[in-house]
């Protein structure tokens, strides 16, 4: 990879603009691309002033006139942010209704139809309406699971509306020689416009003139500090020089004038959201999954159908009868209840997440974070505090360190140390921040504050320390101040100590540390006073140099008694003709701040260790500030170093480290801008932790593309604009909802309610188990339906009286299943969950053959053993031996055999012969609710013992008794069961299928206790 940044570790200040930068090695190669998305690209800060007027027909002095106007409107297209199309409310209800799940349950209802309408046309006389109703059921099923997932997205598709949102309304433009305010869309490329404080930049423009000029880039780049704009180009990347401002970005100091050299869909935050909404963030891998269920379940169910056609033709069944068989075979072989299912479970999963301040927007999002493999993780706001703090101060020789804590109640500082006193003493005094009124009973740390971030970080460290700095200021009252400015890189103010002994003026200052220490004549130690010599100097260079290298902006602080001869009481000092700055100062020390962690992500970073989830930090911010916050919360591990600091820790050159031997890497914007993308994935592969710092919004989008096409499942975290095209391409998109913009809210998948990295990962164990969930409930479903298959399999074959009729089935799947089904949505997570290797999407499928194996081959099987035996001692208790009704079905369904004799010699009229039939379908149906009760517990685990997990999802309790209920009440309801063909059966039948479901509950014991103990061949097959 190319060579890392060399030279001096001090931070780059933006604010202060330090003189130690870090220099850039670009390497000497300029690898293919690929089809990676292209940066911000342009000259126009580069090229000549002249030549760009003359590019633009623009005029400094005049503006544009109209005629140049209509020409470049023409040329460069409008200042209006075109959004694409987008499909109907309408189209996205109907694609909620048709796809998915539910188009497996659509070509089963068309199944059902066609089966009832051909009854109806060849025997009109004897149609029975099973189908139809069937056929009711499933419109009704897919239309509710349809709108509720509907209900639930609705609202995901409004990223251009937000970037609407951001859109300056008013400007001020010169044309034809006269200042004029005028609606933004008016603006074209060529334009000069006038931008001051508090407004938003109405286009891109080149700065021309400046006047202490800031604008805050954070929604762009993530750097949480002021970044001044002058006219000089100091870089030739467009989003790194000092020239250019960008729309829509805000100006929080200062006045300036520009020329406007892009508008519209072409400046840079109109590609953002082009890109943001033409990105295609490909299916989700629940998504996936599910295509890959409704695949597998129509091969299957095909595959069934056909060989149960050429059984039944092979049998003698007649075409028409076989044709019959197909369709009950394939709509038995489908779980008419599942859409609804796992609509609603995905539903509650969603309100679960809501809960832990996950606020899910799509629901398949909501699996998707459970599968998460490598999470991209912004910094500020997401990793830390989002506030700045003084980290560090340095006086008396020693490094102190302040504490940087969510919930500090207090500094520790000695308040009699004289060292310590001075420093705080230009602290408080040299500072412009101040509180916002009315905030007395609010906790310090949570004030608001009338400054910028370093001043603000200041002013709260010393609240928090001495308490009330207003009233202290208020002793010693201010004289004169020369605000900080770019060519002083200082802030001075002079104040009355008001001690009569001593009545001299009190000269506060600080700045930026190089150009303090350069002022300089003494130094304070230990309340002593030292000439600062070359010694010092080189403490202090070391002392500035550790402090950078912790990531940290410095400041340094000094002070002067001015002399009485030169500076008497009463004398006026004036800030435009300073004469006080040639007097000796005396360092005091310095202070350094930092935007600390949030106490809880260290922790969260060790568990998504534990869990095989790889972390990497993808910032707008220096890659010294990154990489310092990244090895403060645990991203880079103690003991692991770079390329570059391994060379530097041996003693030798980059070239002659072993890469296999580095497992960190700090890649920079300008080091990945020359990578090709098998170079970008060779460097994700080969690194075991990563951070990339100083991207741009396109190269966050070329990470996660490149972390997918290595098969890793992203998770993306962003706050601003520029991460929205990342937060669109990942397999989830994370917002932060405190700090996010509406433009980030609206392309993620979920929002952090609290901007708290750690919910991340209560997130993924949410996720995951989720995922578990979902298998558990396919678990159980399916052998519902695989059991009624059977018997319609059974029926074909053995040629014995149908044990499960339509409407049993549906009430099955659709009523007496429902409730215990979303029960398991409530189930907790088994010990081991975040002890698993993430789920490969490629490989840990959703619907496994160990699942299939479970469902046609275990359970299902029992279930459908048991019905058979429940409904043959029914039979038997009759006087109808099970053999005696084997290939007997064509004389038993006949209505002209009114005497058929059972095995005692009776005879059964055709009326008699339904009537038992329907009882035994009770009794079929009796076994079916008992032994999938049996089921549901078997399936609140897949690992773990139910005696280890117990039985407290009190959900699951209740939606067992339901279905008991549900049962009883069909069957035993006068007239109501005759309607859904169920009959009075005795209360001993309940028994019979009790030892079955012991069966069961002790083989699944059996099986999830050789998933514990095993492991190869044995723990794969049986761990579904």
């Amino acid at each position: 990879m190319p060579g890392k940044k060399n030279g001096s570790y001090a931070m780059d200040n933006p604010g202060f603009e330090n003189d130690l930068q870090m220099v850039e090695i670009q390497s000497p190669k300029s690898p293919d691309t690929g089809n990676q998305p292209k940066g911000f690209e342009c000259d126009d800060h580069r090229v000549p002033l002249e030549t760009l007027l003359k590019r633009y027909g623009a005029n400094v002095t005049k503006g544009l006139k109209e005629d140049q106007v209509q020409a470049n409107r023409a040329k460069y297209g409008k200042n209006i942010l075109i959004p694409p199309k987008k499909p109907s409310l309408i189209f996205v209800l109907f694609k909620e209704i048709w796809g998915g799940l539910n188009l497996l349950l659509w070509a089963c209802g068309f199944l059902c139809i066609i089966s009832y309408l051909f009854q109806f046309l060849i025997t009109p006389d004897n149609i029975a309406p099973d189908n139809l109703i069937l056929f009711v059921s499933i419109v009704l099923v897919v239309h509710v699971s349809g709108t509720c997932s509907f209900y639930q997205d609705f609202k995901s598709d409004r990223i251009m509306e937000s970037f609407k949102d951001m859109v300056p309304r008013q400007s001020i433009v010169l044309r034809n020689g006269k200042k004029m305010e005028m609606e933004v869309a008016e603006i074209v490329v060529g334009d000069i416009v006038e931008v001051k404080f508090g407004d938003l930049i109405p286009a891109d423009i080149r700065i021309l003139e400046s006047h202490d000029f800031k604008v805050d880039n954070s929604s762009l780049t993530g750097e949480s500090e002021p970044q001044k704009r002058s006219p000089e180009c100091t870089h030739d990347e467009p989003m790194e020089t000092k020239n250019l401002a960008f729309f829509s970005t805000n100006a929080l100091e200062g006045v300036a004038t520009g020329l406007v050299i892009r508008v519209g869909s072409n400046t840079l935050m109109g590609q953002l959201a082009s890109l943001a909404s033409n990105v295609d963030g490909g299916n989700s891998p629940l998504g996936i999954e599910l295509n890959n269920f409704i695949k597998i379940m129509t091969i299957r169910s095909v595959v069934f159908g056909l060989s149960f056609f050429g059984v039944a033709m092979f049998l003698g069944y007649g075409l028409q009868n076989s044709v019959y068989f197909v369709i009950g075979i394939v709509v038995a072989n489908v779980p008419e209840g599942l859409a609804l299912t796992f609509t609603m479970t995905l539903s509650v999963a969603a309100q679960k997440m809501a809960k832990k301040n996950c606020l899910v927007k799509h629901l398949h999002a909501v699996e998707a974070l459970g599968s998460t493999s490598v999470i991209c993780s912004d910094k500020t706001g997401t990793l830390t505090q989002n506030k700045m703090s003084v980290a560090h101060l340095w006086f008396n020789n020693e490094i102190a360190e302040a504490d940087t804590s969510e919930f500090q109640t207090g500094q520790n500082f000695d308040s009699d140390d004289p060292g310590f006193m001075a420093l705080a003493n230009v602290a408080m005094l040299c500072s412009r921040a101040n509180f916002s009124p009315g905030q007395e009973t609010v906790p310090v740390l949570k004030r608001l504050v009338q400054g910028d971030a370093s001043e603000t970080a200041i002013l709260k460290c010393m609240e928090l320390q001495f308490g009330n700095v207003a009233k202290y200021r208020q002793k010693y009252p201010k004289l004169c101040e020369i605000p900080f400015n770019s060519t002083n890189k200082f802030q001075v103010s002079i104040h009355d100590m008001r001690n009569p002994a001593d009545p001299r003026y009190l000269l506060v200052m600080k700045g930026a540390p190089e150009r303090i220490i350069n002022l300089c004549s003494k130094i304070l130690i230990n309340n002593k006073e030292y000439d600062l010599d070359q010694q010092w100097r080189e403490e202090f260079n070391k002392v500035y140099h550790t402090l950078g290298t912790y990531g940290e902006r410095v400041l340094g602080f000094c002070d002067c008694k001015l002399p009485l001869d030169r500076y008497p009481v009463g004398v006026e000092f004036s800030e435009d003709d300073p004469n006080f700055l040639d007097v000796g100062f005396r360092f005091v020390g310095l202070m350094s701040m930092i935007d600390p962690p949030r106490a809880a992500v260290p922790d969260a970073v060790a568990r998504c260790r534990s869990a095989g989830i790889k972390v990497v930090m993808v910032t707008g911010d220096h890659p010294v500030t990154a990489t310092a916050i990244a090895r403060a919360v645990g991203i880079i591990t103690p003991g692991n170093e770079t390329i570059e600091e391994m060379a530097i820790s041996q003693g030798v050159s980059v070239e002659d480290i072993n890469p296999a031997e580095v497992k960190a890497a700090v890649v920079s914007g300008a080091e990945l801008k020359l990578l090709s993308p098998e170079e970008l994935r060779n460097v994700i592969h080969n690194h075991e932790e990563i951070v990339f710092a100083r991207t741009s919004p396109e190269q966050k989008y070329i990470i996660v593309d490149a972390f997918q096409d290595l098969g890793y499942v992203v998770a993306s975290t962003g706050d601003g604009v520029n991460d929205s095209p990342a937060l669109k391409k990942a397999d989830i998109g994370i917002a932060m909802g405190i700090t996010g913009s509406e433009v980030s809210k609206e392309t993620a998948d979920m929002i952090l309610m609290d901007d708290n990295f750690a919910t991340i990962v209560t997130g993924v164990e949410e996720g995951r188990l989720i995922f578990d969930n979902l298998k558990k409930l396919l678990a159980y479903q399916l052998a519902d339906n695989i059991a009624e298959m059977y018997s319609v399999m059974f029926f074909i074959i053995l040629g014995v009286p149908l044990q499960m009729g339509t409407i049993a089935m549906l009430l099955s799947v659709c009523g007496t299943d429902v409730w215990p089904a979303i029960a398991l949505s409530y189930e907790t997570a088994e010990s081991d969950i975040m002890k698993l290797k993430p789920r490969n999407p490629r490989e840990d499928k959703m619907v496994t053959p160990q699942l299939l194996s479970y469902c046609y081959g275990q359970n299902s099987f029992m279930e459908v053993f048991s019905g058979y035996f429940v409904s043959a001692v029914c039979y038997m208790l009759n006087g109808w031996m099970p053999w005696d009704l084997l290939w007997n079905q064509s004389a038993w369904n006949s209505k002209a055999i009114n005497d058929m004799k059972d095995s005692y010699n009776q005879e059964w009229t055709y009326f008699a012969r339904q009537e038992l039939t329907f009882t035994a379908q009770t009794t079929f149906f009796i076994s079916i609710v008992l032994t999938q009760i049996a089921n549901v517990y078997c399936c609140k685990t897949r690992r773990m013992s139910l005696y280890q997990k117990g039985i407290g999802n009190m959900r699951m309790n209740i939606g067992v008794c339901f279905a008991i209920l549900l049962a009883c009440f069909l069957i035993y309801t006068p007239y109501l069961n005759f309607y859904v063909n169920f009959r009075y059966v005795r209360p001993e039948m309940w028994l019979a299928p009790i030892p079955f479901m012991l069966y069961m509950h002790f083989y699944d014991e059996i099986r999830k206790l050789i998933i514990r103990v095993s492991k190869g061949w044995l723990h794969t097959e049986f761990n579904y």
